[in-house]
């Protein structure tokens, strides 16, 4: 699914209610009827709902909402910022509409009041707080009354449910300089598709909360259309890249593996490594390690074969790499002189496309004049850290894209940099975000599962970008599905490459 900047979601709106055709206060209303449906899906009719509207079509959105809530027999009390003749017409209109509403309906269970004095309504513990204040079309820093109710609802400790954007956060650019007390802290932000940027990025998790995203029904032509460098990844995105296996196929057909991994005391990233990449479908896997390991890997993964180094505790000689069609180095393979040396002599001697991870990052970033030696289409997997060492410190998470992208430019190479949403960028510019995975999965061994996966896919013949989206898509998957067994606090690097079937058999069925 392609990430729009708002300008564009803005030409989306126009372009839907231009061709559906559909009048734009109606459309305003299919989306709050979206936003209402998934709120009584969330909480009872036993909480009490206090909305803080704005004066723009946020505020239309959240007024339109406490008319559905009031109608379905909620207890809603409204906070209006803006007197009627300083709002944007579609909120005017739904203003008028929720007086009628009130009127017609002889009912009480819903107060509206303006604020414009900053006298805010006082929120108990149980109330559930929906902002629609300021929306997505934020140019600056919130001020007035609109900063005054952003202070009095984060100050409330009440659960906050934001429309699509929580108040005062911006969409397209860092929100990192503004005061933190001018940003609204959401538990929750029902936000409208197509998603916004920001919160593909933690310095924003604190605001945005657990953000659902919801299809209000923008037209397709447009977004297929739309020319933009950022996608969020999606099963039904991802499931297509999977090749079909021929019955005639042989282990000679899915490619040859190679990984040099693991040093004394750290073989276990070796085993993880080789595992993972035997379960993401290979015909023939290689394990290159020091002789320290040769009874570990043997025993742990017997499927897989061993070049044996000739030093004892390190990796300092690569072997004959002719014969493989993936290369992955770098789990467990530490940072000595000896490691490096055979690291230079295996990007010198590449044919095919490198993984490089962990320790193997490490080691570049030490050497950066090596960089320009890669082979073209090579992969990076860095955790944040490792990124740091090898590319320079960010200001903040925009910044930090930013420099990846160029990076993966430069380089003609793809970075996986690893996180909630692990975003994977390509040498064209483009960005893919990935949405499975969860908190169980910071455990030691993640990455060099990984490793494993990703490289298993590039020995099959999957282009690096395929290899990439579909491997960090199946890793993420394989750990939600783990995490229904195991929960977070037990989830382990192994639990999830036990789950890596189910996660391709998932991704078949989606085709």
């Amino acid at each position: 699914m392609k990430i729009l900047p708002v300008p564009l979601i803005r030409e989306a709106d126009a372009y839907t209610i231009a061709h559906e055709p559909i009048a734009d206060i109606d459309l305003m209303e299919r989306a709050a009827g979206t936003c209402f449906h998934r709120l009584t899906e969330m909480f009872s009719k036993e909480r009490k709902f206090i909305v803080f509207c704005g004066s723009g079509n946020n505020g239309g959105d959240g007024l339109a909402i406490a008319r559905m809530m009031f109608e379905a027999g909620y207890r809603v009390e409204v906070c209006v910022l803006a007197q009627p003749e300083k709002m944007s017409e579609n909120c005017r209109v739904n203003l008028e509409r929720m007086h009628q509403c009130i009127n017609a309906s002889m009912q009480e269970g819903i107060n509206t009041s303006m604020y414009e004095s900053g006298e805010f309504p006082v929120i108990q513990p149980d109330d559930v707080i929906i902002d629609a204040i300021l929306g997505n079309g934020l140019s600056r820093p919130a001020e007035g009354i609109s900063a005054r109710a952003i202070h009095h609802i984060n100050s409330a400790g009440s659960t906050v449910v934001s429309i699509d954007v929580p108040s005062g956060l911006f969409c397209d650019t860092t929100s990192q300089n503004t005061p933190k007390h001018l940003i609204l802290r959401a538990d929750c932000t029902l936000t409208f598709s197509p998603p916004k940027l920001a919160f593909f990025f933690p310095e924003n998790d604190h605001f945005a909360g657990n953000w659902q995203l919801l299809d209000i029904g923008l037209s397709r032509e447009y977004t297929d259309g739309a020319n933009v460098p950022d996608f969020m990844m999606e099963a039904t995105d991802i499931a297509p890249l999977l090749k079909p296996r021929s019955q005639y196929a042989h282990k000679g057909t899915f490619g040859h593996a190679l990984i040099m991994a693991g040093s004394t005391g750290k073989m276990g990233a070796a085993v993880l490594s080789a595992t993972a990449c035997m379960r993401s479908g290979p015909g023939l896997v290689t394990v290159h390690v020091p002789q320290s390991g040769v009874s570990i890997l043997q025993v742990a993964i017997p499927e897989a074969m061993l070049s044996i180094d000739a030093d004892q505790d390190h990796c300092s000689m690569p072997p004959e790499i002719s014969g493989y069609s993936s290369i992955a180095v770098g789990p467990g393979i530490g940072t000595s002189a000896k490691a490096a040396a055979a690291l230079k002599i295996l990007i010198q001697h590449a044919h095919v496309p490198m993984l490089f991870d962990a320790d193997a990052i490490n080691i570049l970033a030490e050497n950066k004049t090596w960089l320009g030696f890669i082979p073209h289409g090579s992969v990076f997997t860095p955790h944040a850290k490792e990124f740091e060492r090898l590319v320079g410190k960010s200001s903040n998470n925009f910044d930090r894209n930013k420099m990846q992208r160029e990076f993966s430019y430069r380089h003609q190479c793809y970075v996986v940099l690893k996180g909630a949403h692990t975003a994977i960028t390509s040498p064209d510019g483009r960005c893919f975000f990935n949405t499975t995975g969860n908190p169980g999965m910071a455990t030691a061994g993640s990455g060099d599962v990984l490793t494993g996966i990703i490289s298993g896919l590039m020995a099959q013949g999957y282009s690096s970008l395929e290899s990439c989206l579909l491997g960090v898509y199946a890793h993420g998957m394989a750990g939600d599905i783990a995490l229904q067994e195991e929960g977070f606090e037990a989830l382990i690097a192994r639990d999830t490459i036990s789950s890596l079937g189910k996660s391709f058999q998932t991704l078949y069925g989606k085709f």
